[in-house]
């Protein structure tokens, strides 16, 4: 499960609060259907890796990852069988003796990691623990986190403002707003079906549009008309009158440039584009006022249309949204 929000969301501090560093002013925090609330951290049995690792500079890998055993009063023969274990997992046996600063950024992020596993707790708390390297590093160690909690079955609470890191690593998003979280589900709903303009932003490039129901919505399809006269058809959770102020999300890569390709349409000309490697963004100018990103596969790279272009635009109702303004 990820923590997802801006910076100074609550995304840590509700991390910190698992872990028993930061005290809830009220509320309860169970584990397993008992509260922690009082519980010391060192009693909780929550494995941690931070974002800067915390590791022990004049500490060994294998005594760094040996500590929370020591800790615990592990038997020399279990503590042995576990660093080795633990080691051996991370692909690490053979720098048992190195030191942190004699290590690279990854590995010292994949002791770290094994430290957090290596008492076998039952849940494991990680802070932005990739933020500190480079992109091709980040996505090989997502691979690895993902294979860990695979193989191991553990439940993991990871913090992190990078939206792609929580679509690829993710059962469950929680994306977090100034203290509270806006909408709790799997990624794909969260991209599909954001429950506000907040998480339609956020997550995700998105087309907005403002606009006023043409008939009340109560679920299910509605109509909405854009300020600049636009007639939209799309799906909305609201219980509203008609017209009521609505924003129209409608994701760039929803959008087709076939005039038969959905409910709705638009006509504009081309005004730019830009090449991402998977996939080509045109930006549109519309006949009505404003403009619309339309995202296209890289298949599609070479038929983009060229700068002062007319284009007619096309997407359903199903892949439209109507959101409440104020949220």
């Amino acid at each position: 499960m990820t923590f997802l929000g801006p910076s100074g969301s609550g995304k840590t501090t509700t991390l910190m609060m698992i872990a028993g560093f930061e005290t809830p002013d009220e509320g309860r925090i169970l584990y397993y259907g008992v509260s922690i609330a009082n519980l010391p951290p060192h009693k909780r049995n929550i494995g941690v890796v931070f974002q800067n690792y915390a590791l022990f500079p004049h500490m060994s890998v294998a005594d760094n990852v040996a500590f929370p055993l020591k800790l615990r009063r592990t038997p020399r023969p279990e503590l042995t069988r576990r660093v080795k274990r633990a080691l051996d997992m991370i692909e690490l046996g053979a720098f048992a003796d190195r030191l942190p600063n004699q290590l690279s950024g990854g590995q010292q992020q994949r002791v770290a990691l094994a430290r957090a596993l290596v008492f076998e707790p039952k849940l494991i708390l990680m802070d932005e623990p990739l933020g500190a390297l480079d992109r091709r590093l980040r996505e090989t160690m997502q691979l690895e986190i993902k294979r860990l909690h695979r193989e191991l079955n553990l439940t993991v609470v990871y913090v992190t403002h990078d939206q792609t890191e929580a679509m690829i690593l993710s059962d469950r998003v929680a994306v977090f707003r100034r203290g509270r979280i806006e909408q709790l589900a799997p990624p794909r709903v969260i991209h599909e079906r954001p429950a506000n303009g907040f998480v339609a932003r956020f997550v995700g490039d998105t087309n907005i549009f403002a606009a006023t129901l043409v008939e009340a919505a109560k679920g299910g399809r509605a109509h909405a008309r854009t300020a600049n006269g636009l007639l939209l058809s799309g799906l909305t959770d609201m219980d509203a009158p008609s017209a009521a102020p609505v924003l129209v999300s409608v994701r760039p890569e929803r959008i087709s440039l076939d005039p038969a390709g959905g409910d709705n349409q638009a006509t504009g000309i081309a005004i730019d584009a830009a090449y991402f490697g998977d996939h080509v963004t045109v930006r549109i100018k519309l006949d009505a006022g404003g403009e619309v990103d339309v995202n296209l596969g890289i298949g599609g790279a070479d038929d983009a249309p060229k700068p002062g272009k007319a284009v007619t635009l096309s997407w359903r109702a199903e892949h439209t949204l109507l959101l409440d303004p104020a949220d």
